[in-house]
């Protein structure tokens, strides 16, 4: 039905004296709300004579589409009666908002009152887990899951295979996938992406070859991860043939985010003028995050002149976001350009924008602790910088980006977030026991350079997902093999 005969059933129910006809109402809010008309689909629900579960139900899922998670969550509170529907959509609604420790929340007040999730309430869960990291609960859902015969569901599998690899477990992952009865194209192209962030471009290349052997066409997700596979490992070749094969061999368009891809793997070679041209030349108009990718590549390979043409565009496209401005004035600052830095700070601080701090998070025993930069330090820092310095550690003061004594540089860099989180980990997790933590930021670089060390010397796998990818490390070295 659509809206303009709903609108006509409306008015016959009045006109009948109809309006006791709970289904009758129940149907017409649905289309109401279902068609986006809102402002009539609460004019409605608030002169219902009658409301059941159904009712409250139809407004909560509808809001939480539309993003207004505080009305649908007030409604929520507000119900008489709640069922597994009521408490999956907020569930899904907090996830969906960016919130997903609410979410989790939400959750347990379920589990509290007796409710046992279904599967799309697992799904809902799973997503959440993997945004936080939180491993702990994915297991339980993992293991609730086999148990209770969901993992027949490839929905369910898809993001048991997402949350496994956002926690930074791809063996886990990896599991899930090759024990699927079926399997999807999300399926294999979450499993491709996830071997890409975790810095296994040869084994998400290998899944791919397999992956059409097997006669599964991809989508245009597929080849998003394998240009990051490519661009994680500076396979330029392979990710020039890659973004040709989408429109000959599969006739898939590239999208803004395939040409992202590209401009981040040249960039991140150090080809910045190929990467220029290749923007100029895009059929589509280039955005922030493209320019983004360009500047990125100037900080790494210090190209001054080359950072300014990105800059002027990103200025034009997205002048509000801090993050830009903060690798300009790091850039400046790396070539000792300090009255060039201190222009973007002043910059910054006339369009009232804020630096981003760096924070770091580690989940221990179900409760997520939070570092930022500048905390305090642990003794345990200091005890582990005595093998670390024997193993030739010297701080790398050169990503403090201030005009300061080379010791009160030190002590800047002792204080980053993932330090602290590493070091609370170390003293409160079991021996043995891997280390996940996760960044909202870059990792830094002194912080890579100790964190090799300091996985040889503590006998630990250190796992950190930071922005753009995961660093797993192990015996000393790190799976990135230094190229990020």
């Amino acid at each position: 039905m659509d809206l303009s005969h709903g609108r006509i059933v409306h008015a016959l129910v009045v006109k009948l004296g109809l309006l006791f006809n709970l289904v009758l109402q129940n149907v017409i809010l649905h289309l109401y709300a279902s068609c986006g008309e809102m402002s009539d689909a609460i004019l409605l629900f608030d002169k219902m004579p009658q409301r059941d579960v159904v009712t409250w139900n139809t407004m909560i899922t509808q809001l939480v589409k539309r993003g207004d998670i505080a009305s649908a969550h007030r409604m929520f509170l507000e119900m008489p009666d709640r069922n597994l529907r009521s408490w999956t959509a907020m569930i899904a609604g907090f996830v969906r908002c960016g919130k997903p420790k609410r979410a989790i929340d939400i959750f347990r007040e379920m589990k509290q009152v007796g409710l046992k999730p279904n599967e799309a309430t697992v799904v809902a869960v799973l997503a959440a887990c993997a945004d936080l990291g939180d491993l702990d609960l994915g297991r339980w859902i993992h293991d609730y899951s086999d148990k209770s015969g969901f993992t027949e569901n490839v929905l369910v599998c898809n993001k048991l295979i997402d949350m496994y690899i956002k926690c930074g477990c791809l063996k886990a992952a990896r599991d899930v996938f090759e024990g699927m009865k079926k399997r999807t194209v999300v399926s294999w192209s979450a499993m491709i992406q996830g071997l890409a962030l975790h810095g296994k471009a040869d084994e998400a290349l290998c899944l791919f070859s397999e992956m059409n052997q097997m006669g599964m066409k991809p989508n245009d997700v597929t080849f998003i991860g394998l240009l990051n596979a490519c661009s994680h490992m500076g396979l330029i070749i392979e990710g020039r043939a890659f973004f040709a094969r989408m429109t000959t061999d599969f006739a898939i368009t590239p999208s803004i985010e395939h040409y992202g891809c590209m401009v981040d793997l040249l960039s991140r070679r150090g080809l910045l003028q190929e990467a220029y041209e290749f923007i100029k030349k895009m059929p589509i108009t280039p955005n922030a995050a493209i320019w983004g990718a360009l500047l990125g590549g100037c900080k790494v390979h210090k190209d001054i002149e080359m950072v300014e043409v990105a800059m002027r565009h990103i200025h034009e496209l997205d002048p509000h976001n801090d993050g830009y401005y903060v690798v300009l004035a790091n850039i400046y600052s790396e070539a000792k350009k300090w009255e060039d830095a201190a222009r973007v700070g002043k910059m910054m601080k006339e369009r009232g924008l804020k630096k981003t701090y760096g924070c770091s998070s580690i989940t221990i025993n179900g409760v997520v602790h939070e570092f930022v930069a500048g905390q305090s330090i642990f003794e345990k820092w200091n005890e582990l910088l005595v093998p670390l310095r024997q193993k030739g550690y010297v701080p790398n003061t050169s990503v403090v980006l201030l005009d300061m004594e080379e010791d009160e540089k030190e002590r800047y860099v002792f204080g980053d977030s993932e330090k602290l989180a590493l070091v609370f980990g170390l003293i409160n997790l079991p021996p043995r026991e891997t280390v996940r933590i996760f960044k909202n930021l870059r990792v830094c670089e002194d912080c890579h350079a100790a964190f090799k060390l300091l996985s040889e010397i503590v006998k630990r796998e250190i796992v950190v997902r930071d922005r753009n990818r995961f660093h797993t490390f192990k015996d000393g070295s790190c799976s990135c093999k230094d190229y990020w």
